[in-house]
């Protein structure tokens, strides 16, 4: 029964040979091969570190989670603890960004225009690939930085620049130490801190660029920056939940500490959960916004026409099939089928030749069978504390090279069902060949985790300039249960929509590109969100302009959208924030 205590997933993940775990990305996502050992993230209570045993370690975060670094050869000791709630696997982040920026050129403009707001004494964390510190967008009229500090996850620890207190990993960069850099002829040998995707620094220039002539200006020119580079632990150069849990401490601590008004901007996501709010990120983030005056925007990814969803409804007696094709040359993939726990029925996985697995949720446990050329792992898991909702999910790895390709089919042969909804999630689209997919996918619910966290601003996009929405994005729900949206409109999702096609931003080295992407939408409403928190808390308008509150304050600002009637909506949230 202990293993209840751990999410499917993770109970799959540790029950397999070295060997098998690390051809799946996420079953391998938590164990660090160099050390043999585990980060879990855990929810726990009391005080846990004193009855852990010798070789565990507790990374306390905040409320009540935490993340254990744990010997292999211990990880029988984790479920039993009683002081241990729940704990789950780590899960990797993907850039919610269009491929295809392109280089423009600038007239002399702004994307706000003249304002006597620009965001002063407000703290904006940008949590990301890093910044181009050097460049003009993120300095002061006379050459000093705005940035007031930089942890960079990625890089070893040092006694000149150790990470910040109470963490092991990574540099922490102050705002003095990023000026003596900025003073030399080559300021990365001082602060060897770059971004090499470029996406943090478009992210963190389109939120609060400084005002240049004859440039673009980011939406809040005159904030204070937090910049935290998100660590890498394996060569596959995708940070983990575990890294933005620790920069989300980070920024929320740094900010209380100083008593500055804090927005936050997360341009990433990932497709792994039911997306009801129950994971642990998602409740460890709504945990978050609740310290000091804080507001979180994240963009709804990109995976509104991806194919990576599909649902439906099940009649007691009246049998359902699912449909995926796996393109060629496909290394690996997961799919996740989500259940109400109250339904019963069974599930059976035919692989492209005709060979299957047949599976009753009932009999939670592991299963695993080779089908034609592909071994498929398949675990059934159980209702959480946190959620009723049932998974079962399946990893579908190679016998040499790459899985069978062709139609996959799950059949459904229901035998008691009182509720009957069911949907199923592949990775996001950027870790799967073109052309696997769903062959009868559904648009509902596209949005990447943690934007379904519920205190969050959930950032859809459209195009600024015919103000069409962009078909690419993560989308809500299509029927939404009215009593939710009647009596709590914070938790619908996604919240608003902002600009995300051809969004001009800074690149590294300077110049600037045309971004896609809600990444790029997202920052548009942290910086506003900055504009906001300057006018009612450092100005005195509304002392209690964060949270909940400045989301009301933001939701009813924004407009509709051409060829949207109905609202909310699970394309535009409330409508579309447009900037004069």
């Amino acid at each position: 029964m202990d293993d209840e205590k751990m999410e499917s997933v993770l109970n799959l993940a540790r029950m397999l040979s070295d060997e098998t775990r690390q051809s799946s990305e996420t079953l391998n996502a938590g164990y660090d091969e160099e050390d043999d050992s585990w980060e879990i993230i855990i929810k726990y209570n009391g005080d846990l570190e004193s009855t852990l045993p010798k070789g565990i370690t507790l990374e306390p975060l905040i409320a009540g989670y935490g993340i254990l670094t744990v010997p292999a050869s211990l990880m029988e000791n984790v479920a039993p603890n009683p002081q241990i709630e729940y704990a789950e696997l780590p899960k990797r982040l993907y850039f919610e960004q269009k491929s295809d920026s392109r280089t423009i050129f600038l007239q002399d403009q702004t994307s706000v225009g003249e304002t006597s707001l620009t965001g002063e004494g407000i703290l904006i964390a940008v949590i990301d690939s890093g910044i181009d510190y050097t460049l003009p967008n993120f300095r002061n009229p006379d050459g000093s930085t705005r940035i007031e500090a930089l942890w960079d996850q990625t890089l070893r620890p040092d006694a000149e620049n150790p990470p910040p207190e109470g963490f092991a990993q990574g540099r922490l960069f102050t705002r003095h130490r990023i000026n003596d850099a900025l003073r030399l002829a080559l300021p990365l040998e001082a602060v060897p801190s770059a971004d090499t995707s470029g996406h943090g620094t478009a992210v963190a220039g389109i939120a609060a660029s400084s005002r240049l002539a004859g440039e673009y200006t980011g939406i809040a020119p005159g904030c204070d920056l937090l910049i935290v580079k998100l660590g890498n632990p394996s060569d596959k150069g995708f940070p983990r939940t575990t890294e933005l849990m620790r920069a989300l401490t980070f920024s929320v601590r740094y900010a209380f500490a100083r008593n500055q008004p804090l927005v936050i901007n997360l341009s990433f996501g990932n497709s792994y959960g039911s997306h009801n709010g129950t994971s642990l990120l998602e409740r460890f983030i709504d945990n978050v916004s609740e310290i000091g005056r804080t507001a979180i925007c994240i963009g709804t990814g990109n995976e509104g026409l991806a194919g990576g969803r599909a649902s439906g409804y099940l009649t007691e007696g009246e049998p359902a099939e699912v449909e995926i094709q796996v393109a060629s040359y496909e290394a690996n993939l997961s799919i996740q089928f989500w259940k109400n726990f109250v339904d019963s029925y069974t599930l059976r996985l035919t692989a492209p030749g005709g060979e299957s697995l047949l599976i009753d949720p009932a009999l939670s446990g592991r299963m695993e069978r080779m089908l034609g050329h592909t071994r498929v792992l398949a675990f059934a898991g159980q209702p959480t504390p946190y959620s009723t909702n049932q998974e079962i999910y399946f990893e579908l790895l190679p016998s040499e090279y790459y899985i069978d390709e062709g139609v996959w089919r799950i059949r459904l042969e229901p035998s008691l069902i009182r509720n009957g909804f069911y949907y199923l999630y592949l990775p996001v689209a950027s870790t799967r060949n073109l052309g696997t997919r769903f062959l009868n996918p559904s648009q509902e619910m596209t949005l990447t985790i943690p934007s379904t966290a519920s205190r969050a601003i959930a950032v859809s996009a459209f195009h600024p300039l015919t103000g069409e929405f962009a078909d690419f994005a993560g989308r809500g729900a299509v029927s939404l249960d009215q009593f939710q949206e009647k009596s709590n409109i914070g938790a619908v999702r996604p919240t608003i929509a902002a600009p995300g096609v051809d969004v001009a931003a800074p690149m590294p080295g300077g110049g600037y590109a045309a971004f896609t992407g809600t990444s790029f939408a997202a920052p548009f409403a942290a910086g506003t969100a900055a504009l906001m928190m300057e006018w009612g808390i450092l100005r005195g308008h509304d002392y209690f302009l964060y949270g909940e509150k400045l989301k009301a304050e933001l939701i009813r600002a924004v407009r509709p959208l051409p060829g949207i009637a109905r609202y909310p909506s699970e394309k535009a949230g409330f409508g579309g924030l447009y900037l004069k």
